[in-house]
């Protein structure tokens, strides 16, 4: 039987909201094993004099615990 946790993080791109997630997943790896998916809950924009400046995203990490 296998057990699963979902951790929430937040992670930020100066390009597209595709490569924040692509960061935060990126980044979880490092001390996260197992991840097995990730849910997009919000996304939002960081504006300066006009112009989106930041794409950012809150996500939900699903990943395996170890036995």
């Amino acid at each position: 039987m296998a057990v699963a946790r979902v951790t929430e993080l937040t992670a930020s791109s100066k390009e597209s909201f595709e490569a924040a997630v692509k960061e935060g997943i990126a980044r979880a790896a490092q001390t996260l094993r197992n991840i097995k998916g990730a849910r997009v809950e919000e996304q939002k924009v960081k504006v300066e004099d006009g112009r989106v400046t930041e794409y950012r995203v809150t996500m939900k990490v699903t990943f395996v615990i170890d036995d």
